[in-house]
């Protein structure tokens, strides 16, 4: 489907609509705007700083929650509106027990294993630089395993979700 003939195809994002296909209108220059960059929620840290014990002692979230909600409603209250906002850094204080890393910006797949730590490259959306298509990575995570698999665009909408991640997501 086109831009054009998916224009009133449309987003929902509490009140606010967003034309889900308006990178057309973005191409030209209409004058400056900004956007927020936001960094480090961290859930977890707050708590494991405090108790000097910052390996685990990452359990209680609550200051973190405050003061991310805090954030967010500062940004809605922003007027003109932001163009847009980007959370970078650590998301969680989860250190130990990360089984997989995974990235982009390579525009292809690719990745490999050092130790017990994999590295995970997912082609991109847009450009492939490559030979891979344009797609998306689908990773299922249990207590056991991370498990992942790169799906083209056409094969994610037209097939969904193969049936053994499915079942992954089954077990309790």
């Amino acid at each position: 489907m086109s831009a054009a003939e998916a224009g009133g195809v449309f987003r929902r994002a509490r009140g606010r609509t967003l034309d889900a296909f308006s990178s057309e209108k973005e191409r030209e220059w209409k004058g400056p705007f900004y956007f927020i960059q936001g960094a480090d929620p961290q859930f977890g840290l707050m708590k494991a700083w405090s108790t000097g014990n910052c390996d685990s002692g990452g359990d209680e979230w609550k200051q973190e929650i405050r003061l991310t909600e805090q954030a967010v409603q500062a940004i809605s209250k922003l007027s003109p509106k932001p163009k847009f906002f980007v959370l970078c850094g650590d998301l969680v204080h989860a250190m130990p027990g990360i089984k997989a890393v995974f990235s982009g910006h390579y525009h292809r797949n690719a990745g490999g294993t050092y130790q017990d730590l994999d590295m995970v490259v997912s082609s991109a959306i847009g450009c492939q630089l490559g030979k891979d298509t344009h797609g998306l990575r689908v990773v299922v995570v249990t207590a056991e395993k991370i498990v992942h698999r790169y799906y083209s665009l056409d094969e994610l909408s037209e097939k969904g979700i193969e049936d053994d991640l499915m079942d992954l997501l089954k077990k309790k």
